[in-house]
């Protein structure tokens, strides 16, 4: 009489497929250890915030530039609005060099004489800026004086 032979295995331990398992099927198979999603998920979410702070800094940085950019163009247009009202006994050329002042009574004076040149006489105007005229005919401010807003 032969004896059936009975399997030491667990057959809720063996698999047809031991590809699709999620832990190694023999002894020298590669070792599997399950991950920690938590700390996945913690360095994934550190690296994306780093990302994209760094990328928020430099469109920060860029809306900055061009925000003085805006005030550099909107300063040229102001003292533009000033030139043209002021005072010139000349005709300005463009890439030339001029000196705006303010006189006592509010008005402006476009002047060839800039603000340390004067020498002995008394000038009674206070010194706005000092300009170049641009081909576009604006006006580049080189100067301003502190203690007067353009």
């Amino acid at each position: 009489m032969k004896k059936d032979f009975v399997n030491p295995i667990d057959p809720d331990r063996i698999t047809l497929n031991p590809h699709s398992i999620e832990y190694a099927h023999t002894v020298g198979s590669a070792l599997i250890k399950p991950e920690d999603q938590g700390k996945l998920k913690g360095r994934a979410l550190t690296s994306m915030e780093f990302q994209t702070d760094m990328q928020l800094g430099q469109i920060y940085e860029q809306m900055q530039l061009l925000a003085e950019q805006a005030k550099k163009i909107q300063d040229r247009k102001s003292i533009s609005e000033k030139i043209y009202l002021a005072e010139m006994r000349f005709e300005p050329i463009v890439n030339h060099i001029y000196h705006l002042y303010m006189k006592e009574d509010a008005s402006y004076l476009l002047s060839l004489i800039g603000k340390n040149e004067w020498g002995r006489s008394k000038k009674t105007f206070e010194f706005v800026a000092t300009v170049r005229l641009l081909a576009d005919h604006t006006w580049d401010i080189l100067d301003k004086s502190e203690d007067i807003e353009i």
